[in-house]
Formats: C-alpha cells, sequence, structure tokens
C-alpha cells in the first residue's frame, strides 16, 4: 500500500504516538513552573488575583499531567514491541536513563502532585508551595533524562561494543553527550514558549467576548513578558544547537538547508524556500541569499557548508521533509518574537487589553508553540535517518520481524484509540479553558473556604455541565486555540 513496507509502517506508528506524546510534556513543564511563579508571587504579594490564576490552571494542569502519563506509557512498550533490536542493542544504556528518570522525576513528581492538587486547605503554605516547587523541579528532571537518552542517539559517546552489543564504560560522558546541553535548553525553552501562547491565547479569548477583569489582564501580560524575554533566548540557543549539529551531523545540517553541493571557494547561499527533489539530487525553484548560509552556519563569510552530494545516497536523511519542517519551526519562531515586540509597544500605549488585531493575533498563535515543539522534533528525527543510533545502528536493522499486516492493524488501532481518548481530554481542557478563572472576593481561601459551598478539588468535577447555548462557544473555541 502507497509502497510502504513494515518498517515504514512501524515508524509513522511512532511518530504518531510520540507527536501526541511531546504535546502534553511540554505544556506540563511550563505549566508547573507557572503554577509555581503564581503561587510564590500570591504569598508574596496576598492578591488574591495570582491565587485564583492557581486555581485556574492547576486543574488544566492536573488533566493534562494525566495524558501525558498516558500517552507516555505507550511509548516506552513501543521500544520492546516496535523495536526489539535496537532495545536489545542499546538497551544497556537508554534502559537505565528511562530508569532515572523514572526514580528521580516521575515518583518526585507523583509524591508531592497530590498535596499539591488536593492539600490547599489540608496542609500549611509552606508546604503547599513546596509541593508546588517540587512538581514544577520533577517536570524539568524528567526533561533531563529523557534529553539525555535521546542525545546520547544523536551524538554516542561514553560506551564500547561488546558481542553486537552497546556496553556503557563512562556514564557521565553517556549522559553528558556533546549535543545534550543544546538540546535540554532547547526543548526546555521551548516548553516556556509554548505555554506562554497557550496561556495568553487563553486570555485573548475571553478579552475579545468582553470577559475583562484582573485575573484575565495579568494571564495575558505574564504571557507576553514570557514571550518578549523567552522566544529571542530560544533563536539564540537555536543558532548555538545548529553549529553543534553541524559539527557532529553534517548531513542533517546539508538536508535541512536542501544543499546539494559546493561549487570550487564559493561560499554557501541560504535557501530560503524550494522544493528538494532526492531523485534529481537537486531543489527545485531555489529561492537562494548569496553568502548567507555561509554566514548564518559557519559565522563567517567564506567557509562552506557540507553538501548532500558529499555523502552516500543511502545514507542521505529526507531533505523533502526536514528543509520544510525546518522552515515551519523557525517561521513561528519568529511570528513569536513579533508577537512579543507588538505586546510591548501595545503595553506603552496602555492598549495592550484593547487591541482587537493584537488579540486575534494572540488567539490565533495559541497552537503555535506546540506546533513548532512537533516541527522541530520532526527535524531531529528525520534528519537523524538513516540511523536510530546515529553511526552505528540503522534503523532498518532496529526493528521487530512484525508483518505488513500486523502494523497496520496496531496502526489503525492506535489513530482511532488516540483520536477518541486523547481528543475527549482535550475537548475537557478547552472546555476549562472556557470557564476561565473564578474570581474570589478577598477571603482568604478560594470558594468560601473549608466547611464552605466551594468547586470540588477533583480536577475532573471541575467543570459545570454548559448552560444553554455554551456548545457552540465550545466548539469555537476548541477550533481557534
Amino acid at each position: 500500500m502507497f509502497g510502504l513496507e513494515a518498517l515504514d509502517l512501524a515508524r509513522i506508528q511512532f511518530a504518531f504516538t510520540i507527536s501526541f506524546h511531546i504535546l502534553f510534556p511540554a505544556i506540563t513543564i511550563g505549566l508547573a513552573s507557572y503554577l509555581a511563579v503564581l503561587e510564590g508571587l500570591w504569598l508574596k504579594t496576598r492578591n488574591d488575583t495570582y491565587r485564583d490564576l492557581y486555581h485556574f490552571w492547576s486543574k488544566i494542569f492536573a488533566v493534562n499531567f494525566g495524558m501525558g502519563v498516558v500517552s507516555g506509557l505507550v511509548m516506552a512498550y513501543q521500544f520492546g514491541t516496535n523495536w526489539s533490536r535496537f532495545s536489545d542493542f542499546a538497551g544497556a544504556v537508554t534502559g537505565p536513563l528511562l530508569t532515572y528518570e523514572v526514580l528521580t522525576a516521575f515518583f518526585l513528581e507523583a509524591g508531592f502532585l497530590g498535596v499539591m492538587l488536593f492539600g490547599w486547605n489540608k496542609v500549611g503554605r509552606g508546604l503547599h508551595f513546596f509541593s508546588t516547587v517540587m512538581v514544577a523541579v520533577g517536570t524539568l528532571i524528567s526533561t533531563f533524562w529523557i534529553l539525555a537518552s535521546n542525545s546520547w542517539m544523536q551524538t554516542p559517546q561514553g560506551f564500547e561494543i561488546v558481542n553486537g552489543q552497546v556496553i556503557p564504560t563512562d556514564w557521565l560522558a553517556i549522559v553528558f553527550n556533546p549535543s545534550f546541553p543544546y538540546r535540554l535548553m532547547h526543548m526546555a525553552t521551548a516548553a516556556f514558549v509554548a505555554t506562554a501562547f497557550f496561556v495568553g491565547s487563553s486570555a485573548a479569548w475571553h478579552l475579545l467576548r468582553g470577559r475583562d477583569n484582573p485575573a484575565i489582564r495579568t494571564m495575558l501580560s505574564m504571557a507576553m513578558w514570557m514571550a518578549l524575554i523567552v522566544a529571542p533566548i530560544q533563536a539564540v540557543i537555536g543558532d548555538f544547537h545548529g553549529l553543534n549539529t553541524l559539527k557532529h551531523q553534517p548531513a542533517k545540517i546539508a538536508a535541512i538547508e536542501g544543499h546539494w553541493e559546493n561549487h570550487g571557494d564559493e561560499a554557501t547561499p541560504l535557501i530560503l524556500f524550494g522544493w528538494p527533489d532526492m531523485k534529481e539530487e537537486r531543489t527545485k525553484f531555489a529561492v537562494e541569499i548569496p553568502y548567507l548560509g555561509s554566514l548564518i552556519l559557519t559565522h563567517s563569510l567564506d567557509k562552506q557548508v557540507p553538501a548532500l552530494k558529499e555523502f552516500p545516497p543511502e545514507d542521505r536523511p529526507n531533505s523533502t521533509i526536514v528543509f520544510w519542517s525546518f522552515r515551519i519551526m523557525v517561521g513561528l519562531g519568529f511570528l513569536m518574537i513579533f508577537t512579543g515586540l507588538w505586546s510591548l509597544w501595545l503595553r506603552k500605549r496602555d492598549s495592550l487589553y484593547t487591541s482587537r488585531p493584537f488579540l486575534h493575533l494572540a488567539l490565533w498563535m495559541g497552537p503555535s508553540g506546540l506546533i513548532a515543539i512537533l516541527a522541530g522534533w520532526f527535524t531531529t528525527e528525520i534528519g537523524r535517518q538513516p540511523w536510530v543510533v546515529y553511526g552505528l545502528m540503522r534503523t532498518a536493522d532496529a526493528s521487530s520481524n512484525h508483518s505488513f499486516m500486523q502494523m497496520s492493524i496496531t496502526l489503525v488501532m492506535f489513530v482511532v484509540i488516540y483520536f477518541a481518548l486523547f481528543g475527549a481530554g482535550l475537548g475537557y481542557m478547552m472546555r476549562l479553558v472556557r470557564k476561565g478563572p473564578k474570581i474570589s472576593e478577598g477571603s482568604e481561601t478560594p470558594d468560601g473556604g473549608p466547611g464552605k459551598k466551594r468547586t470540588p478539588a477533583r480536577p475532573l468535577s471541575a467543570a459545570d455541565d454548559p448552560a444553554e447555548g455554551e456548545h457552540e462557544d465550545n466548539t469555537r473555541l476548541t477550533k481557534e486555540i
């Protein structure tokens, strides 16, 4: 079917499940730190707005966290079911790294998550704030170990191969491999940026519908400050990450640039747009800027960037895909920077919360961070091909011996179940966003406090049944954000 083989379906299945999964940890990482900041600000200022926002976003965090855990379990099982040869080859490295993630991060998050979600009126303020901070720290520790494992697959070191298996010889070298610092910073920062635009989009939605209060304004203000500061930092980190990739994975950079061959001593141009053709070995309809490729990738005007034709055809990544996935990521990054700068200009003019063109942009930018993360992930993983462990094991040698029919059936099952299960979860999360934060009237504890009528602490009890006419608003929000 469509010229696909069992290996192709196994790769598609893994790409599909990880694309769903990566969205939830990204928001979890950002929201956990956001909640820690909100509670810290409330403890310092006693401004009820921060407390109201904390309780609002903690419900959304809980739903997102649960979906992240469920989708993450599937990823672990696939290593044994679909990629058993890879597990046999590199399991001595990847297995312990993923185990460290469970022991240090997941247990930490799970241990304090209950206090964070259900202990507001049951423990002291200091302990509750400590629990929130520990959950946030746990998400970052989880990121550390996951990125250590993935980065080792990109730039492996600290091992030897004995009887066809990778044997660790230096765990510090394995964890702190050459690409790890750049990938860790890039992913963590991406999570913060994606969360900022998710929060900002939620605030813009309410403002566009006339719901203007201190909590909504604070949401938008904090989100835009984050976008203004962090989006440019992410661009700088991306530049360092690109230089590191050029050093260790030059074929990936050549594929990203759609750069097929160098001519004499000429500097490498930057191809803005075009269509890399893997069969004809050229980029059609190329729109080039002379010298700019060398300037960006080597920080000089005379050095050349390695070209795809310098590598054997069987060692070349699919330039057609990574060329465009990279440009989607970068294009969205520039749009994020523009949004942050526009917000600063409007803030100085005292019209940040009333400029409808800007609010519409902020609304539509809601999923931009997540889309950029997916595009960047595709660039990273497809750009590593044909290797599953770069330079050591090819993807074709890593898969289990499954038939085309088996992979077809399981892929269809994954698609149906994922869209049903996580579609319902995302719909519920959008329902919570649509309700917005409840504004307390200066009470020391939200919603009346202990012994009085209040919203249940259980996240799945947080949203009331929609009143007549609200279903249409919910559908519209789900489409817009």
